[in-house]
């Protein structure tokens, strides 16, 4: 079970919360888990408590701060599910960069009074997953890994700034990521040295998510068994 702290931003002109969920004993790393439009709701905490579960301090940065602080909605819900979006299209990924950062520099100096953490990974869905995507290009993340990101196909010409491991995991049938958007990401990122990209067949969006009419179980665990060895091998 997690706890919520506050992390200054980068200019540390004010400050937002994050979901914390600590090991028991020291981390082997740490792992961001970047929420998708829905906020910090109670599937993301899953995800931390997962990873810490595993031996990760992981965190979970409440990224629509700037709109509403707290946000949690659930998909399944289809008001709940308009009011995401009406959040996404207010959002600028851009700051979610910045806070991101914001909770690398946190974590590596010692987040809610734990020692710092040196080697820090990401992980994103939907629109985190386009985020951890955007971190590999502009931040020093040890290793990022995406779901289902959206938009990534508009911000190949990033990836040449592409410096440590991501990993792109991608359904096919994803009503959000069409297939002209998928095969512009693998014409631009099939070659690069520090990109894996794995193809669901038949998948659709949000299949990985802990809970909800969205998980497909099958897909869900082969990508996140895949997550759990990727990160073992570049944040161990």
């Amino acid at each position: 079970m997690g706890s919520t702290h506050s992390i200054a931003t980068f200019d540390h002109d004010a400050s937002f919360d994050a979901y914390v969920a600590a090991p028991e004993g020291t981390p082997k790393a740490a792992i961001i888990v970047i929420q998708e439009i829905f906020g910090v709701n109670p599937g993301i905490r899953q995800k931390c408590d997962g990873w810490a579960a595993q031996g990760y301090l992981a965190v979970a940065p409440d990224l629509f701060w700037r709109i509403k602080p707290g946000i949690e909605l659930d998909p399944d819900i289809e008001a709940e599910l308009q009011e995401a979006f009406g959040y996404f299209g207010q959002y600028d990924p851009n700051d979610g960069v910045k806070d991101i950062e914001a909770t690398i520099r946190a974590i590596r100096s010692g987040i809610g009074g734990l020692d710092g953490v040196a080697k820090v990974g990401a992980v994103g869905y939907c629109l985190g997953g386009k985020l951890a995507y955007m971190v590999a290009a502009r931040t020093d993340i040890d290793a990022s890994v995406g779901y289902y990101g959206v938009m990534i196909d508009q911000m190949l010409g990033e990836a040449h700034a592409i410096a440590n491991p991501l990993m792109l995991h991608i359904p096919t049938a994803d009503h959000l990521v069409g297939p002209e958007a998928q095969a512009a990401i693998h014409a631009g990122l099939d070659d690069h040295p520090k990109v894996t990209l794995h193809d669901y067949e038949g998948l659709d969006h949000g299949f990985a998510a802990e809970m909800g009419n969205r998980r497909d179980e099958a897909g869900a665990q082969l990508a996140d068994g895949r997550t759990a060895a990727f990160f073992a091998e570049h944040l161990a």
